[in-house]
C-alpha cells in the first residue's frame, strides 16, 4: 500500500508540473513550445528521456556476461552527439522544421518525406510498447500483483496518466516533467547505490574501490576482433546509434528543437551527451556491487541480467527504502520515454502524415487515439507472452533506422531528386538484405553483426537511393 501511496504521490507531482507550465496551449506549444524551452532544462530532461526504463533495469546486469564494456559504446555516443550538434541541428534551425521528416520533403520530394514518416511512426510505436511493457511487467509482478489490480487495469491507468498531463501543454510539459522525472530518477539510483554498499559494509570511497578491482570493471577489448564487444565496433557503433535514434528520430529531437536559438540547442546536445559517460558507469558500478552482495550472502545469480537488480531491489532485500527507490527509479525512467514517444508520434502523424499541423481538434484525437493504441500494443504483447517475439520486435527496430540513416545522408550530400515511388521498395528492401546477410555471414564465417548492421543498413538503402536518383539539378545553396 505504501508503494501504490508513493506511485500516486509521483503522479500528483506530474500533474502539478504539467498545470503550472502547460496554461493555454495551442499547437505551437503542444508541437514546439513556441519555442522557448531553457537549454539546461531540455539538456537535464533528455537524460531521464533517453534512459528507458529498460535500461534502469538492463545496463546493471550487463556485467555478468560482458562486464564494463558497455562504456566503449557510450564513449561513442559522445562523438555522435556532436555530429547531432554540428550537422545536423544547423540544418534542422535553418529550416525551422516542426517534424525533421519536412527536411526530407524539401530536399528530395514527397516518396521520402512519407517514407521516412512512417518508418518513424512504425518503429517507435512498437519499440516504445515494448520499453514499456517491460516495465509495466516487473511492476505488475512486484506491485500490483500483490494487491490484486490486474495486468490490463495497470496498463490502462498508467498509459491514462501520460495522457491526462500531455495531453494539454504537450512538449512544452515534457520539458519541464522531464527535468523532474530525471531528478526522481538519478536520485532513485544514487540511494540504491548507497543502500548496496552499506548492505556490503563499504564507504562510497571503499565500494569505489572495489568496482575498479573487480575483474568485471574491464571496459576496452582490442584482442578479439570477432567479438562483439570489439572496441571498434562499439565505438564507431556507438557513433551511429546516436545519430540515427537521436539525430534522426523525432521523438528525441523534438526537446532539442524548443531550444530559443541553435546556439542554445547545441549547448543542450553537448552537455547531455557528455553526461552519459558517468550515468551509465553509475549503473554498471551497482551491476558490480550486486554481484558482489549476492557472492557474499550466497545468492545464486539469476539466468538474465534483466533480473539482477530486481532480485535485490524489487523483494525487500535491501529493506524497505530500495524497494520506494526502485519504483520511483523505474516508473521515472520509463514514463520519461513513454510520454516523449507519445507526443512526437501525435507530431509526426499530424504534420507529416496528415498534413494538417494548426488543426487542434485533429491533434487532440490523434493523441487519445495514439495513446489508445500503445494501450492495445501492451497488451497484445502480454497476450504473445513470449521472449523470442519481443527480441524479434525489438531487432526489427534495430533494423528500421538504417533506412532512415540512408534518407538523411542522401539528403545531406546529394544533389538528386528521387523517383517517388521506388523509395518505399529500396526502403523495405535494404533491412531485408541486411537480415539476409547476416544470416549467411554467421553460417558460412561464423561472423554475427552486432551494431554494425546498422551502419551496413544505411550504406545499402543510401546506394538503393542512388540508383533511383534522378540527375535534376538542386542548386547549391539549398543542399547547405
Amino acid at each position: 500500500m505504501t508503494i501504490l501511496i508513493t506511485i500516486m504521490a509521483y503522479f500528483a507531482a506530474l500533474f502539478l508540473f504539467s498545470r503550472i507550465v502547460g496554461g493555454k496551449a495551442d499547437n505551437d506549444t503542444f508541437f514546439r513550445g513556441n519555442r522557448k524551452s531553457p537549454w539546461y532544462m531540455v539538456a537535464f530532461g533528455m537524460v531521464g528521456a533517453s534512459v528507458s526504463g529498460v535500461t534502469f533495469v538492463s545496463v546493471p546486469g550487463m556485467v555478468m556476461k560482458s562486464d564494463m564494456t558497455y562504456l566503449q559504446t557510450c564513449l561513442g555516443f559522445i562523438l555522435g552527439y556532436a555530429v547531432v550538434a554540428f550537422v545536423l541541428l544547423p540544418v534542422y534551425y535553418r529550416y525551422n522544421l516542426t517534424t525533421i521528416y519536412s527536411f526530407l520533403n524539401k530536399r528530395l520530394g514527397e516518396g521520402a518525406y512519407k517514407t521516412g514518416a512512417w518508418f518513424f511512426i512504425l518503429s517507435k510505436l512498437t519499440g516504445a510498447s515494448v520499453r514499456f511493457y517491460v516495465v509495466c511487467i516487473i511492476l505488475q509482478k512486484f506491485v500490483f500483483d500483490a494487491v490484486g489490480i490486474p495486468f490490463w487495469i495497470t496498463v490502462t491507468a498508467m498509459v491514462a496518466l501520460i495522457w491526462l498531463y500531455t495531453r494539454r501543454g504537450g512538449i512544452k510539459t515534457l520539458v519541464w516533467t522531464d527535468t523532474f522525472q530525471t531528478l526522481c530518477m538519478l536520485t532513485a539510483l544514487v540511494m540504491i547505490v548507497v543502500n548496496v554498499a552499506d548492505a556490503l559494509g563499504l564507504s562510497l570511497a571503499d565500494a569505489v574501490n572495489v568496482v575498479s578491482g573487480s575483474s568485471m570493471s574491464r571496459v576496452f577489448v582490442f584482442d578479439d576482433i570477432n567479438s562483439t564487444r570489439y572496441f571498434w565496433k562499439q565505438f564507431l557503433s556507438g557513433i551511429f546509434i546516436v545519430v540515427v535514434m537521436t539525430g534522426l528520430d523525432q521523438d528525441m529531437m523534438q526537446k532539442n528543437l524548443t531550444c530559443k536559438t541553435l546556439r542554445e540547442a547545441q549547448k543542450d546536445m553537448c552537455t547531455y551527451g557528455l553526461a552519459f559517460v558517468p550515468v551509465n558507469w553509475l549503473f554498471l558500478a551497482l551491476g558490480v556491487l550486486l554481484v558482489q552482495l549476492a557472492a557474499g550472502n550466497g545468492s545464486t545469480l539469476p539466468s538474465s541480467g534483466d533480473e539482477l537488480l530486481p532480485m535485490f531491489a524489487a523483494t525487500g532485500t535491501l529493506g524497505f527504502p530500495v524497494v520506494v527507490f526502485f519504483t520511483i527509479g523505474i516508473v521515472a525512467s520509463s514514463f520519461s520515454s513513454a510520454d516523449s514517444a507519445l507526443t512526437s508520434l501525435t507530431t509526426s502523424f499530424c504534420v507529416d502524415i496528415i498534413r494538417r499541423p494548426a488543426d487542434e481538434k485533429l491533434r487532440r484525437m490523434a493523441h487519445m487515439a495514439l495513446c489508445a493504441t500503445f494501450i492495445v500494443f501492451i497488451l497484445l504483447f502480454r497476450l504473445l507472452n513470449s521472449t523470442s517475439v519481443i527480441d524479434a520486435i525489438y531487432i526489427m527496430c534495430s533494423y528500421t533506422y538504417g533506412p532512415l540513416l540512408g534518407l538523411f545522408t542522401f539528403a545531406l550530400v546529394m544533389r538528386r531528386r528521387l523517383v517517388d515511388r521506388w523509395v518505399p521498395v529500396v526502403a523495405v528492401l535494404s533491412p531485408c538484405v541486411c537480415f539476409v546477410l547476416d544470416c549467411l555471414t554467421q553460417r558460412f564465417f561464423d561472423y554475427r553483426f552486432g551494431y554494425e548492421l546498422l551502419m551496413l543498413n544505411g550504406l545499402l538503402t543510401f546506394v538503393g537511393l542512388s540508383l533511383i536518383s534522378r540527375s535534376r539539378y538542386i542548386p547549391k545553396a539549398a543542399c547547405r
